[in-house]
């Protein structure tokens, strides 16, 4: 495979580099994720080098389109984010994505009778071809391409030849549908166009030996009858030959306009046309249903694909808005339904029978033998489209639903989420000018974000920028970015995100259904709460019932749009829905549901904490919480809970941080406590910083000491991994102040213990010598071992600055055996690190090496991002000072590769010095 470099062919190097630019280029100007290229690439079973593997071919692309790119010179063709990559190259210059424009265009100007252009598009498209698509290039997603792009281009050789032929010239069509037959034997389109094309160029008898001879292949070979295309162009062959023409009848054409600016939606467009034209000019699936929630814009996708297929549907297409979600309008019963389908096709009124039973079988008897297309828009829910289910094969009804209709026989459903960023931005570009949105397109990417993506939300918008034209696209972002006038700003003339929501939601409050007035009530509960996602668990204490009724009452609001449904057992409100549910319940009535759902979460997440790891120490003393909560049967269950739950805990403690309510906001210290030491270990330090900015305004507030000393040990914390050491120490100095008025001398000794780490990182040796002193003779003196096998690492690193390395050595080397006597993990990894680091300043290189292996398996098994980054940083220095520089090659990419996951400096620079001594260059990570 070659590509081109300024005119010139170049190699691109190995098959899965050329399929790294295959996904890149398909998808040219966006972002392409690593887990994307490494499915893409393998599958679901990738190599354990697979993301190493992506950089090299990444890197390899870069030196054949920038040659001459320097090596510390950031690429600004394939530019690497904190995602992934994205190719940074006009679609134009995408050979794929300009036949697929031609393509269109062609299908544009067909659709409006211009055939001229439309031959002209299509001869371009396919001018493009030289070959086999992909030829050679490996992986799921070239193979998927591969397909799809080879079946573009049979549709576009077959609809070349359809177009030669409307425009009088059917025997430069024969030739091209002569090859494609021989090639595609059992491709019925080509044939039944070839016969035309025969019987245009005055071949009748010809034409009628293609139909014989397709005939019995498709019976020997697949046991099938011609299709209906196949059969009418047998038809007119014979009238043609001698028979009287039949005029046709006249057919509906009800469906309303498509939409000028419509955009997007090109995946679903494609699985929807395949639903309704399948290959082959097979029957069309009889049930499809596109559902979503309010606002998603299901009409406009059915209206825009029903004109898609419209002229695979020659009996004609039908609409009727069933009315299933329009605000003090009754929705059409079925008879009503039936009686407009009936008129439609020409029944008189006086033929339709005043019952459904009776009309839906008359209505069944006249579908025999059509190819109809029936679009049913807002069905409120099954048994309002149940009727019409069992039309003959060739009839599809297009349903679209707030509701979900899977139950339904033969459906096939597709549930219709937001638009994409891209997608929402164009079509706001469309509303409100180009030009407009272009100039600030950061604000345009957060209105599109405000708006959920939602196409309603998305019509207001640009109306409303459209008829103020004084207003800047970041000044309706300003009015929008208030949460509390959010569904206010999003209301432009008879359209309302807010009235559009509640719809639906008074659908379920005033059903006679128990279900679903329970679901409406789950709803207004959970506009309180603003966290990213529920499980059962969390939403049967918010609701104060058992998790069964909880659980139906999330499905039911899912199935009905309102809820989506994210992993097993997890539930999420699109923002916009989270206003409207906000809404729904008075402000008197708000602190008891939300007490139950966060001290839920508290006790949860303290559970969660002495279990994973019970060697670190809580102020949970200070926050007993009334709840149960989740208990957990080992480390690994409670880390990997709170690693699924971290952003749901994080959302809810800064919810509870910010409440005005003092009850409220004290557990939200619950939940924030419950995370530190998780914090800590994952290395979430900005989450740490800003938790506890709120923290400390909380702590103000209760003026309660012990809280406050607590607060400014969490603070510090965070201080000391960001590394801004004054006010690390200051934090440190006020924990020990609190803990001294208190009489608190464990927290005391902590007090030291933290100080003379800030010390030690800072540089001031001597200082840290002092407070590691002082906590050990405290920790000794109170028995607490946790504290003396910190001030024994914290006395090591102390000497180790100071010189003076044999004291170094006797002190870490006994805190490494208390810390292996007690079983704490993660301790002894630090203290061994320490060691290591000190046993090769003394030149005990083996020794060194095989402590430090044996304390990169304990950091990773007690999940402590800080201590395995270090320990991998002085195991590829311990492999390179014994000359092993393969081995300190391999550790030093791992360090390279946390510390750039980490968003970490400190350990990123620490990589980077040992990579500089090593002699490797610039890391292996995207520019």
């Amino acid at each position: 495979m070659v590509g081109a470099l300024d005119d010139d062919e170049v190699d691109l190097g190995s098959p899965r580099q050329q399929a790294v630019l295959v996904m890149l280029a398909t998808r040219a100007g966006r972002v392409v994720t690593m887990s994307q290229l490494i499915e893409g690439l393998w599958g679901e079973a990738p190599p354990a080098s697979a993301e190493q593997s992506v950089y090299t071919y990444v890197a390899g692309l870069r030196r054949v389109f920038e040659p001459g790119r320097g090596r510390r010179e950031p690429s600004t063709l394939l530019i690497g984010t904190a995602g992934g990559y994205r190719l940074q190259v006009d679609p134009g210059q995408v050979d794929s994505r300009v036949f697929a424009e031609r393509l269109d265009a062609a299908g544009e100007a067909r659709r409006v009778g211009d055939h001229v252009a439309a031959l002209r598009r299509l001869h371009q498209a396919l001018a493009l071809w030289r070959g086999p698509a992909l030829s050679g290039v490996p992986g799921p997603f070239a193979e998927s391409e591969r397909a799809r792009l080879e079946e573009l281009r049979l549709t576009a050789a077959e609809d070349r030849a359809d177009t030669l032929m409307r425009l009088g010239r059917p025997q430069e069509a024969l030739a091209g549908l002569q090859d494609l037959t021989r090639h595609h034997p059992f491709r019925e389109r080509p044939r039944e166009l070839l016969m035309l094309a025969l019987h245009g160029s005055g071949r009748q008898a010809e034409a009628l030996t293609v139909f014989e001879e397709t005939r019995r292949l498709l019976s020997e070979e697949l046991g099938v009858d011609p299709g209906d295309g196949l059969r009418r162009a047998h038809q007119l062959v014979l009238s043609g030959a001698g028979g009287d023409a039949v005029p046709a009848p006249p057919v509906p054409r009800q469906l309303p306009r498509d939409l000028i600016g419509f955009v997007g939606r090109a995946d679903e467009s494609a699985r929807l046309k395949t639903l309704l034209v399948p290959e082959g000019d097979g029957p069309p699936h009889p049930f499809v249903v596109i559902s979503g929630p309010p606002g998603v814009g299901k009409s406009a996708l059915a209206v825009h694909v029903a004109h898609m297929v419209k002229e695979r549907f020659p009996s004609g297409q039908l609409y009727v808005n069933l009315r299933g979600g329009t605000p003090n309008v009754a929705r059409l019963s079925s008879h009503d339904i039936l009686s407009r389908l009936l008129r439609g096709i020409g029944t008189l009124d006086d033929a339709i029978p005043a019952e459904a039973d009776e009309a839906a079988a008359l209505w069944r008897s006249r579908l025999h033998d059509k190819r109809l297309l029936i679009l049913l828009d807002d069905a409120a829910d099954l048994t309002q489209v149940r009727p019409f289910l069992s039309a003959p094969i060739g009839t599809a009804l297009l349903v679209t639903s707030r509701e979900s209709l899977i139950a339904g026989d033969d459906c096939v459903q597709l549930q219709l989420g937001p638009l994409s960023d891209a997608e929402a931005t164009a079509m706001l570009a469309g509303l409100a000018g180009a030009g407009r949105v272009s100039a600030d397109l950061p604000e345009a990417t957060r209105l599109v974000r405000l708006c959920d993506g939602l196409p309603l939300a998305l019509r207001i918008a640009g109306a409303r920028l459209a008829s103020r034209p004084d207003w800047s696209v970041g000044a309706l972002v300003r009015r929008l970015s208030d949460e509390r006038g959010r569904l206010h700003e999003l209301e432009a003339g008879e359209l309302a995100v807010r009235s559009s929501l509640a719809a639906s939601w008074n659908a379920l409050n005033g059903s006679a259904r128990p279900a679903d007035r329970l679901a409406a009530r789950m709803l207004a509960l959970l506009g309180l709460l603003h966290v990213p996602d529920v499980t059962t668990e969390a939403a049967s204490s918010l609701f104060d019932s058992s998790a069964p009724e909880a659980e139906r009452a999330l499905e039911r609001l899912s199935d009905a749009h309102l809820l989506e449904r994210g992993v097993p057992g997890r539930y999420h409100l699109h923002d916009l829905v989270r206003l409207f549910a906000g809404e729904l319940t008075p402000a008197g009535e708000r602190i008891a549901p939300l007490t139950r759902v966060l001290s839920y979460y508290a006790a949860s997440a303290q559970s969660a904490a002495r279990t994973s790891d019970p060697h670190r120490v809580h102020p949970f003393h200070l926050f007993e919480v009334d709840h149960p909560g989740r208990r957990f049967g080992s480390a690994d269950e409670a880390y990997a809970w709170l690693t699924q739950q971290e952003a749901v805990l994080l959302a809810a403690a800064s919810q509870a941080l910010r409440d005005p309510d003092d009850g409220v906001a004290w557990l939200g210290m619950a939940i924030a406590f419950a995370m530190a030491w998780y914090q800590e270990k994952a290395y979430r330090i900005a989450d740490m910083l800003s938790t506890g900015a709120q923290m400390l305004l909380v702590a103000d507030r209760l003026d309660d000491d012990r809280i406050r000393m607590h607060v400014h040990g969490y603070v510090g914390a965070g201080r000391y991994h960001k590394g801004q050491m004054a006010e690390a120490v200051h934090d440190g100095g006020q924990l020990l102040a609190l803990a001294r008025r208190l009489g608190d001398r464990f927290n005391v000794q902590r007090a030291h213990g933290n100080l003379a780490a800030t010390y030690v990182k800072w540089g001031r040796f001597d200082d840290a010598l002092r407070n590691a002193l002082a906590q050990r003779e405290i920790a000794r003196d109170i028995s607490s071992s946790v504290g003396e096998r910190y001030a024994l690492l914290m006395l090591g690193s102390a000497y180790e600055g100071l010189g003076r390395l044999t004291e170094a050595a006797a002190a870490l080397a006994e805190g490494a055996a208390m810390a292996r006597s007690a079983g704490d993990a993660m301790q002894e990894a630090h203290v061994c690190i320490t060691l290591g680091r000190v046993l090769l300043d003394l030149g005990e290189l083996d020794k060194a090496r095989a402590l430090l292996e044996s304390a990169l398996a304990l950091a990773r098994d007690s999940k402590s991002k800080t201590a395995e980054a270090g320990c991998l940083v002085l195991l590829a220095r311990a492999h390179r000072l014994l000359g092993r520089l393969g081995e300190a090659r391999e550790r030093l990419s791992q360090a390279v590769s946390l510390a750039s996951g980490m968003d970490s400096a400190y350990w990123l620079e620490q990589a980077l010095q040992e990579q500089e001594a090593l002699g490797m260059g610039t890391r292996p990570a995207p520019a």
